[in-house]
């Protein structure tokens, strides 16, 4: 598991990205880091549903 702080991952992949990048690309980035970030969190802490489970609420839909 990385050890980069949030600040840290979002910051190297806007560098990473071409000088001539929309706003609207980087929100997006951002976005998805933040979420990833977030889940990464979830799964430690064990706040997570089984496939099975999933499926079952997915039939509800």
């Amino acid at each position: 598991m990385s050890t980069q702080t949030l600040k840290q991952e979002a910051l190297e992949s806007l560098q990473r990205l071409p000088e001539d990048t929309d706003i609207d690309e980087m929100m997006y980035r951002l976005y998805v880091i933040d979420k990833l970030h977030k889940s990464r969190e979830a799964v430690q802490l064990g706040q997570v549903i089984s496939q099975e489970d999933l499926e079952r609420e997915m039939e509800q839909w």
